[in-house]
């Protein structure tokens, strides 16, 4: 099929990179992230000419944070941007002159992770990003799902405890209050709060506050040993391996792969979740147990898998 570009929207930039077949990144080419949903479009269009310069390309793929219909061409709902019902494909296939499929970014992390890093050699695979908030993608089979229409695998607003903490989906009790990073920082303010005693290492990396605690300083004081930052990463590993359990009893997957920021912390994070996962299991003594792997692509998997996905023709059916 040849060159294809993938394009990540971030908060603050946008990411074009020329990517081959192998999942290479050849070229890239990054601008700042506009405030209005029109000038987005045209940012987007401004990074795919920037990167496509000296490359035959034959498609874009875009990854995008929300909603996307299943034929990857109208953005139903976007919580960070003002889009609704946005007919992204069609205007930025109008500005840039090549095909162009749009894709959920939490989607294209998992395709990417799944063809080109931890997923390899897996046909069934369930991929959870474990960031500010909490996404996911499902492989079953060597293909996409994404449900009749398009929004499957919205993890993070699974409801795991009912009448729980208020999310910004309007909902309550959803799995990204209780797994994510903003999670886990609330989790180290509160202990903090409480028992200061035990957190002089975490409470020292900050202003010496708990309202100054910040993820960064959790895990640091983690690696360190401080009891309040461990405990907090006990804590959301014990509600995001309870909610592994609840996929595998839907999907039951080779494998999950842990992706987002938090996975950037290895075992500290990952060892906790798998035995977590493992006690919350049904029948875990007695059936086979899926691995449950860090995330290889790191921030690369978005752009890499949404750029492979504008290869495929359909990978939904």
């Amino acid at each position: 099929m040849g060159l294809t570009i993938g394009v990540d929207i971030g908060g603050t930039k946008i990411a074009a990179g020329v990517v081959d077949e192998e999942g290479n990144i050849l070229s890239t080419f990054k601008v700042p992230t506009p405030t209005t949903p029109e000038a987005i479009v045209d940012a987007i269009a401004s990074a795919v000419e920037g990167a496509r310069a000296g490359h035959e390309i034959v498609g874009v793929g875009i990854g995008a944070a929300g909603y996307v219909n299943r034929q990857r061409s109208t953005v139903y709902f976007a919580p960070n941007i003002d889009w609704r019902n946005e007919p992204l494909k069609e205007k930025v296939e109008a500005r840039v002159g090549l095909p162009v499929v749009v894709e959920n970014d939490a989607n294209a992390a998992a395709w990417g992770e799944y063809k080109f890093g931890a997923g390899k050699g897996h046909r069934n695979v369930i991929c959870i990003t474990l960031g500010t908030g909490l996404g996911g993608g499902i492989i079953i089979g060597n293909k996409l799902r994404r449900g009749h229409f398009g929004v499957a695998a919205e993890f993070g607003h699974i409801r795991m405890v009912p009448d729980g903490l208020l999310c910004g989906c309007g909902s309550q009790g959803c799995w990204e209050q209780y797994a994510s990073g903003r999670a886990l920082v609330r989790y180290a303010k509160q202990r903090a709060n409480a028992t200061p005693e035990r957190a002089e290492v975490l409470l020292g990396l900050g202003d010496g506050t708990p309202d100054g605690i910040e993820g960064k300083h959790i895990s640091m004081a983690a690696r360190q040993g401080d009891p309040v930052a461990v405990d907090s990463y006990r804590e959301l590993a014990r509600w995001a391996g309870a909610g592994l359990a609840d996929l595998a009893s839907l999907f039951d997957p080779s494998a999950f792969i842990v992706g987002g920021g938090l996975s950037d912390e290895g075992d500290l994070v990952l060892d906790p979740i798998r035995t977590s996962y493992k006690r919350w299991l049904v029948g875990g003594n007695w059936r086979p147990v899926a691995d449950v792997i860090a995330a290889q692509l790191g921030n690369k998997a978005g752009l890499v898998g949404a750029a492979d996905l504008a290869r495929e023709p359909d990978p939904i059916m």
